[in-house]
């Protein structure tokens, strides 16, 4: 990917989408373009924490994995999203593995360089807090889905995060949520296991709180489900 290309992926990102001309530069600078293939990592847990990425287009699945090497997943990101969000003015290794799901075009920036750019740009780095600022907020409430609520309100909270994030919106405020997502990956995602997502889709289905289009796409109404556990 020329320059050029790098400049106009990297403008779609609200991160820079305010930059001008010349401060946008300094980031195309020294960001490079590099594409992964599927079931490839981009980096492994622990591994030197150098970069930031800024996804162009496939998925890319993070994830975390214990001594006994059980998954759990943090996230699965998209286009027009980036990883890792601690990478900025943090040392030490990555704090999780990140594994391609679909081929992907990443475009790279090299830690080290993008803080000198941010020392230079005191604007550019106030919305990288804010950017922080949101992925803390979206932690907290997982967290607290996590510690104050049972399994099956989790998998409730979870499919509407999950909607709102990667799903398409429909004019009746429902969303399709495409079959990207395994009933595995779910378990992963809130630390139960695939038979328990499993037997609370399968009740969900039922009594009728989400339906399933001919391509098997979930389809949610995220109002209609979190009204069963307030």
């Amino acid at each position: 990917m020329r320059a050029e290309e790098i400049k106009g992926v990297l403008s779609q990102f609200s991160l820079f989408k305010e930059l001008n001309n010349e401060e946008l530069n300094k980031v195309v600078e020294i960001s490079i373009s590099r594409e992964w293939k599927k079931g490839s990592h981009v980096f492994l847990q622990d591994d030197p924490l150098d970069n930031v990425y800024f996804i162009n287009n496939g998925r890319v699945k993070i994830y975390r994995s214990d001594i006994n090497g059980k998954e759990q997943i943090v996230a699965i990101l998209t286009k027009g999203e980036m990883f890792p969000h601690v990478g900025f003015f943090r040392k030490g290794g990555y704090p999780a593995f990140s594994e391609v799901l679909e081929n992907a075009q990443l475009v790279v920036v090299p830690i080290s360089q993008f803080e000198k750019v941010l020392i230079e740009n005191p604007e550019l780095c106030i919305k990288v807090f804010k950017v922080l600022g949101e992925k803390i907020v979206d932690l907290q409430e997982r967290l607290e889905a996590q510690i104050l609520n049972n399994t099956y309100e989790q998998i409730i909270k979870l499919l509407v995060r999950l909607a709102k994030m990667h799903g398409k919106k429909l004019e009746d405020g429902s969303f399709i949520l495409k079959g990207d997502f395994t009933n595995k990956d779910l378990a992963n995602m809130i630390g139960t296991t695939r038979e328990t997502v499993s037997r609370t889709l399968t009740k969900m289905k039922k009594e009728m709180l989400i339906e399933t289009d001919q391509d098997g796409h979930l389809i949610i109404n995220p109002d209609q489900l979190l009204e069963t556990i307030f």
